[in-house]
């Protein structure tokens, strides 16, 4: 999927009545063919050369044997496949000193870093009692800065933590229910204009746990291709037949649910059960917003329910930091399941599940993460609550709105500049999320290695997390860095984008015909 697709998104039905329109503009730039070939062909000497390396292995020619199979072991039954093992030993560990940074400190808009070294070519580390300070924090999903140690902020959660204690030590159906955690889920509901809303102690569990209590045999889920692994794994553990269409593409979906509407189930074609609709609010490698008014009127055409995660939008868009939602101005009773995570905006953890009082009434009883877990403490509720009292203005500041105006405003000065360097990046103008394409394995490690040298903290991403010739750096923008921070960071980048060679967009539209009965992947129970 490659394209730059300015459109405008329009639905009947909003909160008012009236018609809702949005300009929606995302970019996903092609980039020139002779990157996607040098990228394949850099795999394949990697590759060979890897080859290589194990037969030396194999001779005792290799000065390190960290790779090398254990006497011991070789009996056992291999717990993962060959090429993943190749993959690991002669690709990954190439690079995996950029990746699992230990940090020492608060994750705000700087952090410090843990300095380490490696002696047996990135197999194992040891820290030299070094700390690199004040690296500029470009990965953590910070979005509205609520990341601090600042005594005055977080003087209600100290009180919490003294009066509650650190843990729980049973689940909610037992010991574990407190004031706190009815406290905060009133006020969750209220924040997003809902009836009811529960809480749960884990953002992955939440998905996970939650979709196959709502769907099951005889179900069918319709999967966006580029949902997180928590809504994958939940569908999958659900039992439910899966069909992924393709990212964005109402037509696609469309098309499925027009057919699974007329076909019924494989064999029998009984009516399905349930159809559930699930999608991401902002798609956390790709910075791309769902088209949330479209896939609304499509669920009430076809009459199927919509789950909807909300992880890395909830407090990162919209006017007032409601999501998605708000930000095309849906109204919530049309979302059937709202989900999201405390883990970004809120700098806590946990997630969420909203909607109907029903449906939250249902999920607490079959749901495994809130009827099995050990629910958040007190004084992770208590921080939740503050940041979602200073989000709404019932604090009494207008810190809040401050923050997500600020957020929005650095957003776009970030994307701006990176399209005047001439840099290809994916995503919504509005997100976040902000991926700059590296495509070659070797480059993103060079990036992040020069980044760490001039004081910025970076995340890169490659295969198979992404596409095998789509290796990128994701940054993630948040309210609390300054215009100096973004500014030093841009500096870098077109420093390293001329030295890399990665100046590639030609801010072209391009379009791509989408084959719809090429790749819809079924998965029957």
């Amino acid at each position: 999927m490659a394209r730059t697709e300015p459109c405008v998104c329009k639905q009947n039905g909003t909160a008012n009545g009236s018609l809702c329109k949005r300009e929606y503009k995302e970019s996903f730039e092609e980039a020139p063919l002779y990157i996607p070939v040098l990228t394949y062909l850099g795999y394949g000497i990697l590759i060979l050369f890897g080859y290589l390396r194990d037969f030396m292995r194999r001779w005792r020619l290799e000065q390190c044997h960290m790779a090398e199979e254990r006497e011991e072991q070789k009996d056992f039954v291999p717990l993962y496949q060959d090429f993943e093992n190749f993959y690991t030993r002669n690709i990954y560990m190439r690079i995996r000193d950029t990746f699992n940074r230990p940090i020492c400190s608060v994750p705000g808009p700087q952090f410090d870093l843990m300095e380490r070294v490696t002696d047996d070519y990135n197999w194992t580390y040891r820290h030299t009692g070094k700390v690199i300070k004040d690296v500029i924090n470009m990965g953590s999903y910070n979005y509205l800065g609520f990341a601090e140690n600042n005594d005055e902020s977080l003087s209600t959660v100290m009180n919490v933590l003294k009066r509650y204690g650190a843990g729980v030590c049973s689940t909610r159906h037992e010991m574990g229910q407190m004031d706190k955690l009815q406290e905060l889920e009133n006020l969750v509901a209220e924040f997003l204009k809902v009836e009811a809303a529960m809480v749960c102690s884990m953002g992955f569990a939440t998905n996970s746990t939650s979709i196959p209590a709502l769907v099951g045999k005889g179900c069918l889920n319709l999967s966006d291709e580029l949902n997180h692994t928590s809504l994958i794994l939940g569908a999958r553990l659900s039992g439910a037949t899966i069909r992924v269409f393709h990212h964005n593409n109402m037509e696609n979906l469309e098309k499925l649910l027009r057919d699974a509407v007329v076909s019924g189930q494989p064999r029998t074609h009984r009516a399905w059960k349930k159809i559930l609709i699930v999608v991401e609010g902002i798609y956390s490698m790709e910075g791309s917003i769902v088209r949330l008014p479209e896939i609304v009127a499509i669920k009430k055409k076809y009459k199927a329910y919509l789950y909807l995660d909300e992880a890395h939008s909830i407090g990162a868009v919209g006017p007032t930091g409601r999501g998605v939602v708000e930000y095309f101005g849906v109204n919530p009773a049309d979302v059937d399941v709202l989900m999201g995570t405390f883990t970004k905006s809120f700098g806590a953890m946990g997630g969420y599940i909203a909607g109907k009082r029903d449906l939250v009434d249902y999920l607490r009883n079959h749901s495994h993460s809130a009827f099995y877990a050990a629910p958040m403490s007190a004084s992770i509720a208590e921080q939740i609550i503050r940041v979602t009292k200073c989000i709404m203005g019932h604090d009494g500041t207008l810190s809040g709105k401050q923050r997500v105006k600020q957020l929005a405003e650095n957003t776009r000065y970030f994307r701006q500049k990176l399209q005047a360097l001439n840099l290809i990046t994916y995503g919504n103008e509005d997100s976040p999320v902000v991926p700059v394409l590296m495509y070659m394995p070797s480059k993103v490690g060079a990036f992040a290695r020069h980044m760490l040298k001039k004081k910025i903290g970076v995340v890169i991403v490659g295969f198979p997390a992404t596409p095998i010739a789509e290796a990128r750096v994701r940054f993630c923008i948040s309210a609390a860095h300054t215009k100096d921070m973004l500014d030093k960071v841009l500096d870098e980048l077109d420093i390293m984008g001329d030295i890399l060679n990665v100046k590639h967009s030609r801010h072209s539209r391009t379009n791509r015909t989408v084959v719809y009965d090429e790749t819809n992947i079924e998965l029957d129970a």
